[in-house]
């Protein structure tokens, strides 16, 4: 009897030990990938169409949050800011018939928009993988003219579409960690009216270039 339980505990702290090493193994193996992303991009935009403040710049950000619903789509949210410049030389600005104004410009567009994101992903197998987007949400707008020591401004509300292409980028296919580049078109109905004339709708395009956890 003495003889037959010694070699059942040798045969269980055998077992014991091999579980150990086998079960991390197996842990690695059947762990889910982590589902919810998160991306810090800097941004450049150049506004269309408008010529209120069509200056190219790159005082924008853009932040979102994904939730990976398959291995291929994604939902989330995002918000994202931009502000354009454009100086206007001096010139006289008729602003009835019995009034006018002799000045210089500054001109500074700002962009708030936020909203939900949906995504589809190519290639998710492996360390680059193009991407397919869109953003819909809402926009708030503020288009401010300066001059000499004063200014006029106008705020407008307004429903914000954005088509994109991109690319994740991952060291490791765990997804960690990695970076992400992005081309992009928007469009906002924002209606606002400047001291030379009013703006119904609000284009741009632009790129993104961040990292992604």
């Amino acid at each position: 009897m003495k003889t037959n339980n010694k070699n059942i505990l040798k045969t269980l702290v055998l077992a014991g030990c091999m579980l150990l090493t086998v079960l991390p193994q197996a842990q690695a193996q059947c762990a889910s990938p982590r589902k919810i992303h998160f991306a810090v991009d800097w941004q450049m935009n150049a506004p269309l169409s408008t010529g209120f403040a069509d200056k190219i710049s790159g005082w924008g950000m853009n932040l979102e949050g994904a939730y990976d619903v398959t291995s291929n789509f994604s939902a989330g949210a995002f918000v994202s800011f931009h502000t354009n410049h454009r100086y206007v030389d001096r010139q006289t600005i008729h602003l009835s018939p019995t009034e006018s104004l002799t000045t210089d410009q500054q001109r500074s567009a700002f962009q708030l928009p936020f909203g939900v994101t949906g995504a589809y992903t190519f290639c998710t197998g492996s360390y680059v993988r193009p991407y397919v987007g869109v953003k819909l949400g809402t926009m708030f707008a503020r288009n401010t003219t300066y001059f000499g020591t004063g200014g006029v401004y106008d705020e407008s509300w307004g429903f914000y579409a954005s088509p994109e292409i991109g690319l994740k980028i991952y060291p490791n296919r765990q997804k960690n960690w990695g970076f992400h580049v992005a081309g992009y078109y928007s469009y906002a109905t924002n209606r606002t009216e400047t001291l030379t004339g009013d703006i119904d709708g609000q284009g741009n395009a632009g790129f993104r270039l961040g990292i992604l956890f």
